[in-house]
């Protein structure tokens, strides 16, 4: 199956893309989603940071996350995955997970089964054939099935947790619950229990990530999404993301990727280093 840029149904509902192929942020930085989704890895290697724990990532390996789990992707350069989207479980339809689950597929039968429905999809997603709503749930039903049958065969992998790894875990609820507010890593560790300190040394040996830059990093995906459109103006999406002004965004997007609101909003590229002066521009979005 070659992967498409994006593959999308008239009506929105499902997605299949490949996340090689999109902006750096989109899935480079930790955020969460309405609906579900679904990581197949069919070459390379990576990491994936979900629900507050970094662990990597193989070839033919499967991720499930479930709607408001935080989550980043870090895939090599020649890595080649396959992402889905869909609606959130509603009652009566496909009876996904309720906890995030990463499968390590070693069975050459079952990696072609989930490739098979994938491939469906695909078809179903770009010839818009009549009834293809019906067909889209009953796929979508099969990968539900899929993934209960190898988590039932021993597929999941799931080391046991450590302390830190569920205070970064409880952190991760937080952040998706908050980082609209002026809130700080030191509001949401104190309801935890815990010191700013403590709660940064978790995050760290748990994801790599300070607590701070988790929650930054939430606030820039959402900042980065919304400026991808016209509207709404910056001085609301400032509002939105629990700023007190403008101004005090304007700095937080400047220090975080060394362009302004208005370069992303304009898809004005970072600046680089020139030879002929030797300066480093702007600094491009990290990759995480």
């Amino acid at each position: 199956m070659s992967p498409q840029s994006l593959l999308q149904s008239p009506e929105g509902t499902v997605r299949l893309l490949s996340p090689g192929q999109q902006p750096a942020w989109r899935y480079g930085l930790l955020h969460d989603r309405d609906e579900i989704t679904l990581l197949w890895l069919t070459r390379g290697q990576g990491k994936i940071t979900l629900d507050g724990r970094r662990r990597g990532l193989g070839t033919h390996n499967a991720v499930f996350i479930p709607p408001r789990a935080l989550f980043a992707l870090d895939l090599a350069p020649q890595s080649l995955a396959l992402i889905l989207h869909a609606p959130a479980p509603q009652p009566g339809g496909a009876q996904f997970p309720d906890a995030p689950l990463h499968l390590r597929v070693r069975e050459a039968l079952a990696q072609a089964e989930l490739t098979s429905v994938l491939e469906t999809i695909q078809r179903e997603i770009t010839q818009a054939r009549p009834f293809m709503d019906e067909a889209l749930d009953a796929h979508l039903r099969l990968a539900a099935v899929w993934l209960r049958r190898q988590s039932a065969q021993g597929s999941s992998d799931q080391p046991e947790e450590t302390a830190a790894q569920r205070l970064a875990q409880a952190y991760s609820h937080s952040v998706v619950a908050r980082f609209r507010s002026p809130d700080g890593p030191g509001d949401m560790a104190a309801e935890l229990g815990v010191t700013g300190t403590h709660l940064t040394r978790a995050c760290r040996a748990a994801c790599g990530r300070s607590a701070q830059r988790m929650l930054s990093e939430r606030k820039l995906h959402e900042a980065h999404r919304l400026l991808a459109e016209p509207e709404p103006a910056i001085a609301n999406i400032a509002a939105s993301l629990g700023f007190a002004s403008a101004a005090y965004f304007s700095r937080f997007i400047r220090k975080q990727t060394g362009q302004t609101p208005s370069d992303l909003r304009a898809g004005v590229p970072p600046a680089r280093r020139t030879p002929m002066s030797g300066r480093p521009g702007p600094r491009p979005i990290r990759r995480f």
